[in-house]
């Protein structure tokens, strides 16, 4: 124990021996003076402890250890022979040596600790022991040496060098996790140690955070090496998992942190689904892919989902498989590129920025413990508009292929489209990780797809992009590359290889003896790996010595023929076997050699490289050989070439393509493939198209390839995929019938027949297939013949079309060969579905094989959505059908419909068929339908046009829906997309459903209905097309015009320049003259004759007949007897009205009319009038008015008539006279006149009355009506729910001043009900009416309480109380013998909260007997309540009882 050190001493920073025991003293003591610390001599004295090498300065010279020992000023270099520096020295023991120092002051203190120490161990031990207690001492102040050495290790390596001070970033404290509540604040803070101070960088999601970019939101601070990161008011978004990294020149280094934000009121939706812990013992996985994406095109800058939805079966709770995604075999991992996402059935991929390097074929894995499916298709990207016209594409794929301290070599790829005119070079730019400030590093462009870029800050990270520039412009930039740090690749290296942090200056002393320092050897294999004329790249392998450490490199060149060697890194040893030389003299050539050295020295070099010439040793490739297309589906190609001959460093191709005769080339891929062969898509189907290929490296872009020959853009022809569905329709002793569907891919040519095989199943052994026809069959039914009866049989189909035949469907189900002898009929067969639209579909299908023991009679259509149970199947008729085809209405637009079909004989319903494949009721885009036309010879034809038809497809036309053949009645035209049926001889025998089918299509086709009435009508439509008649807008009429002359006039609907008119008057061609004025404008069609008047000898019929080349029209008018003579009347009239008008006159005639205020008003407008005219105003021929000197030429004459009365009735005249003439104008008021305007005097009275109000009166209730004007004349009607009322004492009306009012005196509840007032007007009068009744709830009412007989012992009190209920709030009235009776002492009565009445007798007697009533009244109505008070005397009652 007394040799051992508590551990506050070890870690004091002044130990010294006032801390030690004596015993200890002594060891120390003897330890140093038997020790000698010498520095002189040429080898280096090396202590080994955990990787850290110890090495004396040679020529040091150090005395033995004394209180002031005397020493040169230590330098700590390490020289070579050619006394160039190449490294740091760590002097031996020197905190050894600091550490004795401080053990003993002066040297006679050793000595006596020395004797105190030799006289116990002569008192103690022999001579053995004592050997062995040196030992033992040596050991022990060895480790106090060495952990003294640990404890000031930060202060003795500053003395030794400064770069020992450098040390990578480490995370004192690292940020933790957060989850917060949407709307509050949180902080992750970090603390960072490091030398030089590391530079620190929040990201979010990978994305480094800008402040700036976001105000408010995020704050970043930094002091005192503790870094913080404030998110102001969380949201959903900012759930995200934070980083943040650290980094100085010695290295990078970053921690983690996630945020969660959860809302208060509801749970955060989960960016990925929670799965939990599922047992998959003994479950087999199936899974599927559906809803898969297909060849997709974007742009760049656009965003792109990719989905499919996964069907995992059995569907297990919470299990989650494992679902990834590839581009070009590479996985893909989440990042602000690109976003995955999984919903639990869909999985999703979104591509949030395009650019070209997102084009490539993309995989969807999705692996269960069962296995894994996978489903790709190619994503194409085109490029962006470019900003300038005629600028190039921008480049791709910019990447950093080596990273050094000092330089950083950017590569990329060259763009598919130049902008028209070749590429001049690249301009590189670059940005400091953090900031959004981009240099371009190079002043002129460069044509190699490689540039050094030099001029970085060590440790700090960089992103690069590229520009492309042509004689038109600069390209956009391309996709910024990943981040990399500026920094030696061994220290990049040491930093991934190891996660702790730095030395921790922790020692760990051996017993061992340090060893000598040993100088490494050449290093090997030094060759040049790159040259171009910017720069040369070295590479070798290390020396093959082990155990060396702190290998350092420098790279010696010489120009070739002379043996001057020179040093290129004079300043800094490299650290990494790989070097860039810049500065080189192109066309010259050089040899390099490479020396290692540490801190024992300098090696030998290694052997020199051969002679390199610098510049572009990469030639750019020769053109690729042959391109050869081939056809494969109707949008894309197949294009293949031969390589490249002597291609280095080859990146891809680049494939070109266009339409022949165009002349216009465009990219088939912007991101080059490695591969001799590619698919072409996004071709125009039936064009022809020729391709080219162009061959790329980093030296630049071959010419082009000879163009390939022309190729269709067509499906490629292959044998059609094995049939399905394979059923049975009839089975006799030796035969069976079987049928079956159609292959789903029919190989891009029509199916020529189908090869049917069978074999014979034994106790579930099948056995060899055998043919059952050797002849193809056409139709998808067959007889199998010569079968066994009751054997079993498996059967298998296979198609064929001109490409040959296809593979065998797979075997059918196990078929008894045995006679049905059923009654009903078989199965019906080969449902088809055609016409799908949104909300219809037509089902066709073949009647059964099997009739059963009658002949078939009908049929019944089966529907169910697709995905619901056996139980939903319904029928779609509920009679049966006589025909194989049917149009299935009401569907539901975009559900998916399965469909089958029941034959019906005498016996009853049959087997089911098999069942249609599921159909969506979906209208697909570009569907047209089948159009009906008559052209101008009459000639009727239906058309169809379809555009979406392939080479291969044709137009098939049906008559209810089975093949045209008979071409007596119908002939068919096709020219390109659009088809049609001519009807030759149209008839009732063409009556039915046209259809037609364009085949090789997803199904186009449409039908039209000729009905017998469509049918009349189109044949009406041809006759009128045979034998054209001139349209007329209007027939022949006839209008008088101005002066009473007569217009007979008609409007043509359209008529040429050659068109002409005969104006016919009974069957006499009249011609233009004095009589007669005859006009045709033929820009409107307006044909026209006037007369000036008409006499007797007019009156017959005009007609006028129209001609225009084949086409003709007549239109004819009759004017004879009544109608002749009213038109002449009337014609004479407006002669006479234009002479009167010539003078003045009445524009309108006298007239009256009533104002609101109910004023009358004689009125008439007048016209050519002027100063001298007058008006004279009479009445009954006496002259009531005259107006003279009248200043208007036209205007209005008018006398009121305020208060008219029964006096005001007469004739009224007004009569208009001066030097020109005279007009009158009578008016007559006289008994209807008079009545009449009375009627409207009402009307107006009427309509300004107030709507019914109530009112309540002493006496009872009014109901009462305001008017604005009242008239002893007007008549009014009382009514009482519709009856009219008969007044009486109790019930009047009357009216005061403009109020018109009906008085209820006293109203019981019998009179509720609804009242009216009704206005006669001679019309239909008007009503205003209030229904009492109404006011139900705010009648008064006595609501309860009150007892009908009370009988009460005299001197006693009685208390009764009632409910009160009425708005407003009743009186209240008691009654005694039907007499009033008020509140005093002895009847206390009481009304209290407009709600109960009280009535109280305090005691009570004989006279108090008596009938009782209470009265409540409000004006709604009036109520009463009654009750008896009968007073006994109790010995009275006591008697009566004996």
């Amino acid at each position: 124990m007394s040799g051992s050190i508590p551990f506050y001493q070890k870690h004091h920073l002044h130990y010294d021996r006032g801390y030690r025991s004596k015993e200890t003293q002594s060891k120390v003591s003897q330890y140093q003076a038997s020790s000698r610390y010498s520095a002189s001599g040429s080898a280096s004295a090396a202590t080994r402890s955990r990787g850290l090498n110890v090495s004396s300065r040679s020529g040091l010279e150090e005395s033995r250890l004394s209180p002031s020992p005397k020493r040169a000023k230590p330098t700590y270099l390490a020289v070579d022979k050619d006394n160039q520096i190449i490294g740091y020295v760590v002097p031996i023991f020197r905190g050894s040596q600091e550490f004795a120092t401080g053990l003993s002051d002066t040297e006679e203190a050793r000595v006596r600790d020395t004797a105190a120490y030799m006289a116990r161990r002569n008192l103690f031990t022999s001579g053995l022991e004592m050997e062995r207690s040196e030992l033992i001492s040596r050991k022990e102040t060895m480790r106090e040496s060495a952990e003294r050495i640990t404890l000031n290790k930060r202060e003795h390596f500053k003395r030794m060098n400064e770069d020992s001070l450098m040390h990578a970033p480490e995370f004192v404290i690292k940020p933790r996790s957060h989850t917060v509540w949407e709307k509050q604040c949180v902080r992750l803070h970090c603390t960072v140690s490091g030398w030089p101070d590391p530079r620190v960088v929040w990201y979010k999601n990978n994305v480094a955070l800008d402040p700036l970019a976001n105000p408010g939101k995020y704050k970043i601070e930094s002091r005192y090496s503790v870094h913080s990161l404030e998110i102001n008011k969380c949201d959903f978004d900012d759930t995200a998992q934070y980083r943040v990294s650290a980094m100085n020149a010695q290295g990078e280094l970053s921690a983690f942190a996630s945020v969660v934000v959860k809302s208060r009121f509801h749970q955060i939706p989960q960016l990925m689904p929670i799965f939990g812990p599922v047992s998959e013992y003994g479950i087999t996985f199936q899974t599927h892919i559906v809803d898969k994406f297909g060849v997709s095109f974007g742009r760049e800058g656009e965003t792109m989902s990719l989905g499919c939805t996964v069907i995992i079966y059995p569907a297990l709770h919470r299990y989650q498989p494992e679902v990834e995604w590839y581009r070009d075999d590479v996985l893909l991992s989440p990042s602000k590129w690109t976003h995955m996402h999984w919903s639990g059935d869909r999985a999703t991929l979104t591509l949030t920025h395009l650019n070209k390097e997102d084009e490539g074929l993309y995989t969807l894995r999705v692996t269960t413990k069962s296995g894994y499916e996978t489903y790709s298709a190619y994503v194409f990207v085109r490029d962006a508009d470019a900003e300038v016209e005629g600028a190039p594409a921008a480049p791709l794929d910019v990447r950093c292929l080596d990273a050094n301290k000092d330089y950083i070599i950017v590569a990329w790829k060259q763009p598919a489209v130049d902008g028209g005119s070749s590429i001049l070079g690249y301009f590189v730019d670059r940005c400091e990780v953090g900031t959004t400030h981009w240099i371009q590093c190079n002043d002129t462009p460069v044509k190699f797809a490689r540039f050094p870029v030099t001029g970085l800050v060590e440790g700090r990270s960089y992103i690069f992009r590229v520009r492309a520039v042509n004689k038109s412009g600069i390209s956009r930039p391309s996709r910024v590359s990943e981040p990399v740090a500026a920094m030696d690749p061994a220290d990049r290296a040491r930093m991934r290889g190891s996660t702790s942090a730095p030395w921790t200056g922790q020692i760990i002393v051996t017993e061992e003896e340090p060893a000598e320092g040993i100088v490494p050897g050449k290093p090997l294999d030094l060759q040049v790996t790159e040259a171009t004329k910017n720069y040369v790249v070295l590479s070798w392998k290390p020396p093959g010595e082990k155990g060396l450490e702190g290998v350092m490199y420098y790279v010696e060149k010489c120009v070739s023929g002379t043996d001057s060697w020179q040093r290129v890194n004079t300043e800094i040893p490299v650290k990494s076997p790989r070097f860039a030389l810049f500065d080189l003299a192109e066309g010259k050539a050089y040899r390099f050699r490479v020396r290692c050295c540490n801190s024992a020295g300098v090696g030998e070099p290694s052997d020199p490289t051969e002679a390199t010439t610098v510049g572009d040793k990469l030639d750019i490739p020769s053109a690729p050989g042959k391109v050869i297309p081939t056809r494969n589906t109707d949008t894309s190609v197949v294009v293949s070439w031969e390589a490249s001959r002597d291609a280095k460093e080859l990146v891809g191709y680049y494939i070109e393509g266009s339409i022949v005769g165009s002349n216009v080339w465009e990219p088939c891929n912007n991101k080059p493939v490695n591969v001799t062969r590619f698919i072409c898509h996004g071709l125009i189907t039936g064009e022809k198209y020729v391709f080219r290929v162009r061959a790329v490296n980093a030296a630049g872009i071959s010419q082009f390839s000879q163009e390939s020959e022309a190729v269709e853009v067509k499906a490629a022809i292959a044998s059609p995929a094995p049939p399905y569905g394979i059923t049975v329709l009839e089975c006799v002793r030796d035969s069976m019938v079987l049928a079956w569907k159609q292959p789903t891919f029919i190989g891009g040519a029509d199916i020529t027949g189908y090869f049917v095989d069978y074999r014979e199943v034994i106790d579930g052994v099948p056995g060899k297939w055998h043919e059952a026809n050797i002849k193809a069959v056409s139709e998808r039914a067959y007889r199998v013949s010569d079968l066994k009866e009751n054997k079993k049989y498996q059967f298998q189909v296979r198609a064929a079309n001109m490409a040959g035949v296809g593979i065998p469907s797979l075997p059918s189900n196990t078929f008894l060969c045995e006679e049905w002898t059923i009654a009903v009929p078989g199965p019906p067969y080969d449902l088809q579905i055609r016409e799908v639209r949104n909300d219809s579909l037509v089902l066709l299908w073949k009647p059964p094989v099997y009739q059963g023991r009658d002949p078939v009679n009908g049929f019944y259509v089966d529907i169910k959505e697709a995905d619901a149970p056996e139980e939903a199947w319904r029928g779609v008729n509920t009679k049966a059908l006589e025909k194989t085809y049917t149009k299935i209405k009401d569907l539901k637009e975009g559900e998916k419909y399965v469909f089958r079909v029941r034959a019906q004989n005498k016996a009853g319903v049959g087997k089911v068929s098999d069942v249609t494949e599921p159909v969506p009721a979906l209208t697909k885009p570009g569907t047209k339908e089948i159009v009906v036309d008559v052209d101008d010879d009459g000639v009727i034809s239906l058309n169809f046009e379809c555009g979406n038809m392939t080479p291969d497809s044709k137009f098939v036309w049906s008559k209810n829906y089975e093949e045209i053949t008979d071409t007596s009645r119908l002939s068919t035209e096709t020219k390109g997309t659009k088809s049609k049926v001519v009807f030759n001889r149209p008839g009732e025998e063409d009556i039915g459903v046209y259809s037609c089918l364009v085949t090789h299509t997803d199904g186009a086709s449409s039908s039209y209905t000729l009905s017998e009435e469509e049918l009349k009508r189109l044949l009406e439509i041809s006759h009128d097309h045979k034998f054209p008649i001139i349209p007329l807008k209007s027939d022949l009429a006839v209008e008088l015009l101005e002066k009473g002359r007569v217009r007979f006039w008609l409007q043509a609907e359209k008529m040429s320049n050659n068109g002409k008119v005969d104006y016919v008057f009974n069957d006499n061609v009249v011609s233009q003259g004095e009589k007669y004025k005859m006009n045709f404008d033929k820009n409107t069609g307006v044909i026209e004759m006037t007369m000036e008047s008409l006499t007797p000898a007019d009156e017959g019929t005009y007609t006028f007949q129209l001609q225009d080349g084949k086409a003709t029209n007549q239109s004819s008018l009759v004017l004879i007897g009544d109608v002749f003579k009213q038109l002449q009347k009337e014609s004479e009239f407006q002669r006479k009205e234009y002479f009167r008008k010539q003078g003045p006159h009445f524009i309108e005639y006298l007239s009256w009319e009533v104002t609101p205020e109910c004023c009358v008003v004689l009125k008439c407008k007048v016209g050519n009038m002027k100063k001298e005219t007058s008006a004279l105003w009479h009445k009954d021929r006496h002259q009531i008015k005259v107006d003279e000197h009248l200043g208007f030429a036209e205007g209005v004459l008018k006398l009121e008539i305020a208060q008219i009365s029964k006096k005001d009735a007469g004739v009224y005249e007004v009569i208009l006279k001066d030097d020109r003439g005279q007009d009158t104008s009578t008016l007559n008021l006289t008994d209807q006149g008079f009545k009449d305007l009375m009627n409207e005097v009402f009307s107006v009275i009427a309509n300004s009355s107030t709507p019914l109000k109530i009112t309540s009166t002493d006496e009872g209730i009014r109901l009462y009506t305001f008017v604005s004007y009242y008239n002893d004349l007007l008549q009014v009607t009382w009514h009482y729910k519709d009856s009219a009322i008969a007044f009486s004492d109790r019930i009047k009306s009357g009216v005061v001043g403009e109020q018109l009012w009906l008085q209820i005196k006293e109203p019981t509840e019998k009179d509720m009900g609804k009242y009216a007032i009704e206005f006669y007007d001679g019309k239909g009068g008007l009503r205003r009416t209030v229904d009492l009744s109404g006011q139900g709830e705010n009648r008064a009412r006595v609501a309860g309480g009150l007892p009908d007989v009370v009988t009460i012992q005299e001197g006693k009190a009685l208390n009764l109380t009632c409910n009160i209920s009425g708005n407003p709030v009743p009186e209240v009235t008691w009654l005694k013998n039907d007499r009033e009776i008020t509140s005093d002492e002895h009847c206390i009565l009481k009304f209290e909260s407009g709600k109960f009445a009280s009535f109280t007798i305090t005691g009570v007697n004989t006279s108090d007997s008596g009938k009782y009533s209470i009265l409540v009244k409000n004006k709604y109505g009036t109520e009463s309540g009654d009750f008896t008070v009968s007073v006994f005397i109790p010995e009275e009652a006591g008697s009566k009882k004996k």
